[in-house]
């Protein structure tokens, strides 16, 4: 076995794994997490601000030291959204390889779709069914339509929580106004999904990772379910979302950190995923929602003990 490092660099978190792969599989002995949030003030300008940059830099060079202390062989880094589209992306992972000698990768919107894909088949038994995956990330959201067999449609469409964040929220609590404005910019934005969607017709909505782990700890504290620590999958309703997102959209950013279960990177983009979510509950009629805590880092990961490998 060998001993790897992924990292996903998201536009608001950026995330560490390390694991032993080989061909009987994979071990994950370290996780670890940093709220970045690089998109921040610059997203929907297209580029990366200074402060970003230095955050940027001083998380990897602190995930540099955790890779070294683990005895890490190869490292993988993926920039997704923020750096895919800033001005400035590529030079910043330029600065990111001087600092720490870490190659960043920075991947389309379909090959991310494609990992998150992988991370949530080794999470989850998809079936034989259609099944409608979706993350939400700060700056893309993935849609993968597909089976535990194969992959039906994909698309990935720059409309993340941050910047639907900056765009649209003016005011906390979220206005009403504001909710129509973001209902009808996803009618526009989302109608290659609309007629994926009605192509297709899948029974389950996956939800994987970010808003989703949140919605899934809030509802799991609610209901008095075990711990949902480190598990591939993690529970939710769409009784409990739709009771989750009323009472989001009715709190100001205080209120919403009250609630058991939230945590402090979510808090202020997690009103306008909802609003995402919502209106994907709405355009088509799912049986379940179900939610992965696995994605794009699990699904490099899979595929690499597996032997498909990964650019690098």
């Amino acid at each position: 076995m060998s001993r790897i490092a992924i990292i996903d660099m998201g536009t608001n978190t950026f995330h560490l794994l390390i694991a032993n792969a080989g061909k009987e599989g994979y071990e994950i002995i370290h996780r670890g997490h940093e709220a970045v949030k690089i998109g921040e003030a610059g997203i929907n300008e297209g580029f990366i601000t200074e402060n970003a940059c230095r955050r940027a830099i001083a998380t990897m060079e602190k995930f540099r030291e955790t890779i070294d202390d683990k005895g890490v062989i190869t490292v993988y880094a993926f920039g997704t959204s923020a750096l895919r589209n800033a001005k400035n992306g590529r030079t910043l992972a330029g600065e990111i390889n001087t600092a720490t000698g870490i190659t960043v990768r920075i991947i389309s919107g379909e090959e991310e779709a494609d990992y998150i894909f992988e991370g949530v088949k080794a999470a989850l038994d998809l079936g034989s069914d259609g099944n409608l995956v979706m993350d939400i990330g700060a700056g893309s959201v993935e849609f993968i339509l597909g089976n535990r067999h194969e992959v039906f449609w994909k698309q990935s469409f720059e409309i993340g929580g941050q910047r639907l964040l900056e765009k649209f929220q003016k005011h906390d609590p979220i206005s009403a106004d504001e909710i129509n404005q973001l209902d009808a910019y996803f009618e526009s934005e989302l109608r290659p999904l609309q007629k994926a969607l009605q192509k297709f017709k899948p029974k389950t909505l996956v939800g994987s990772s970010g808003t989703f782990d949140t919605l899934s700890d809030i509802f799991s504290i609610r209901h008095k379910l075990p711990g949902t620590n480190e598990q591939p999958e993690t529970p939710l309703s769409t009784e409990g979302f739709y009771e989750i997102y009323e009472e989001l959209i009715r709190k100001n950013r205080s209120e919403r950190m009250n609630i058991a279960g939230m945590i402090e990177m979510r808090v202020d983009m997690i009103v306008v995923s909802c609003c995402l979510i919502r209106h994907i509950l709405e355009a088509h009629r799912f049986e379940r929602i179900r939610v992965s805590s696995y994605s794009l880092k699990e699904g490099v990961l899979a595929m690499l003990a597996a032997g498909h490998g990964t650019s690098r």
